[in-house]
């Protein structure tokens, strides 16, 4: 039987070219998301984006960029996400990180 439970959703919204002490910014991430026990994370990769500078960073052949736009996405509980903010504000520095409120579907195993 499927249960529901109120969580959290958290966005980090960087490039793929950040670092943050010698890794990519998008590693160190998903490594802090990890070691807090969050219980999942997703990295995904934009074809075309821009952010505060306007600068845009596209995957298109005449435009080649090495700057793609990347999204770390993780969900869990409002506690559990709020708990681990700090850290990731202190690792993403100058990016953009949202949240929002979601239900998270817990489906049973299928037979």
């Amino acid at each position: 039987m499927e249960s529901t439970i109120e969580g959290r959703l958290l966005r980090v919204f960087i490039c793929e070219s950040d670092q943050r002490d010698g890794l990519p910014l998008t590693e160190a991430v998903v490594d802090a998301l990890r070691a807090e026990g969050i219980a999942g994370a997703t990295v995904l990769r934009g074809v075309a984006g821009y952010g505060g500078s306007a600068v845009l960073h596209t995957t298109h052949v005449l435009r080649l960029s090495e700057d793609l736009p990347m999204v770390i996405e993780a969900v869990d509980s409002v506690e559990k996400i709020d708990a681990v903010m700090p850290r990731i504000q202190e690792l993403v520095g100058g990016g953009l990180i949202t949240t929002q409120n979601v239900e998270i579907h817990i489906l049973p195993p299928a037979n």
